[in-house]
């Protein structure tokens, strides 16, 4: 707050604010022939003065800060992706910490917000947003905006989730493609994974001119990038780029969706409401069917694990499987499945005593 007063014959202006401990404080300057002079002045020293931008700044909501700050130190010096995490970051704090000004910031408060936080949200991800505020607020301590960094010994804790299965058996994968309605994108997309075991961003990134009805394949060549939304991209691996035969009964129902709504050959398939399903969008959708029919819980990455499980079950050779997943080599596929490979040994080297011992 800024008062004009004329002593004498001159005027002077004087600047009321609070320090950075939050006492009153008065800064005083006389000697201006004209008023309009002394308001000229104050205004430049408000502007000049670091004691008094620190002061606005402290003013400032943690939010609006972390948004400056990202935007000035992260925007042009990090990668889109890594970008948008500090953007996820600014929306939570919008959530969690809505008008607290960094000023009024202290650790009490601040340990209040991350506990709230991490109620719904894994230790991983309550770490990721602690680190991203605490490297914000460093700054602001060293440029003297804040006197006491309000994250240091910050508990960090997380929702304790309890691990999904990781594939299922023959009849729970039987029992669920069989009652998935395949006239919803998400069901239709699990349904996909369940049937073919393709990547989540290689289901994601089809368009109809990858299904060639002919010779019954879908060509896998690119991946969506579902997560971050910066469009398509390379296939994980050079042997990922692969033609996959998939049965008549698949390519119906991909025929009658693609039909249905009126999809073109250029256009993403599982694209809904204008935009492609999040992991945990799809993972939400997988989860309450998986509850709905009262079969264990695994995730849509599971639906690959599934599809490679059975393959291997029935009898396909490691080959053949490693192919149609897209692995780059057997041995990709021999380490992730060597658990089933040792069940299927022990079962051979049954049928082998077995045929040895009937030899007689």
């Amino acid at each position: 707050m800024v008062s004009y007063q004329k002593r004498g014959k001159v005027w002077q202006y004087e600047i009321s604010y609070k320090d950075t401990d939050g006492k009153y404080k008065k800064f005083r300057k006389s000697g201006f022939k004209l008023k309009s002079d002394a308001v000229l002045a104050a205004s430049e020293v408000q502007i000049k003065q670091p004691l008094f931008s620190r002061y606005n700044t402290a003013n400032q909501t943690l939010a609006i800060y972390f948004d400056n700050w990202i935007m000035l130190y992260k925007q042009n010096y990090v990668s889109n992706i890594t970008y948008m995490k500090y953007q996820n970051t600014a929306k939570h704090i919008r959530q969690y910490f809505g008008n607290i000004k960094l000023k009024d910031l202290n650790k009490d408060i601040y340990q209040e917000r991350i506990n709230l936080f991490s109620q719904t949200h894994a230790k991983r991800t309550v770490s990721c947003f602690h680190k991203h505020i605490r490297a914000a607020l460093l700054d602001a301590l060293d440029e003297g905006i804040i006197n006491k960094d309000p994250t240091r010994k910050a508990v960090v804790t997380g929702k304790n989730y309890h691990a999904a299965q990781k594939f299922l058996n023959y009849a729970d994968w039987k029992k669920l493609i069989n009652k998935l309605d395949c006239n919803k994108t998400g069901e239709l997309m699990i349904y996909l994974a369940a049937l073919t075991g393709m990547r989540y961003g290689e289901i994601a990134g089809l368009t109809p001119n990858h299904i060639n009805y002919e010779d019954s394949t879908i060509k896998v060549d690119r991946t969506w990038d579902y997560k971050y939304r910066t469009g398509f991209k390379k296939t994980k691996n050079k042997s990922s780029r692969r033609k996959i035969p998939i049965d008549n009964h698949t390519l119906n129902l991909l025929d009658i969706y693609i039909n249905t709504n009126h999809i073109k050959e250029d256009e993403l398939i599982f694209e809904h409401n204008g935009q492609i399903y999040y992991s945990a969008q799809i993972n939400n959708i997988l989860t309450n069917k998986l509850k709905e029919l009262h079969l264990p819980r695994i995730t849509f990455h599971g639906l690959r694990h599934t599809h490679a499980s059975i393959l291997l079950y029935q009898g396909v050779s490691i080959l053949s499987v490693s192919k149609r997943l897209g692995h780059s080599n057997t041995t990709t596929t021999q380490s992730t499945y060597l658990h089933i490979i040792k069940e299927l040994e022990n079962k051979d080297n049954d049928q082998i005593l077995s045929i040895l011992n009937n030899s007689f």
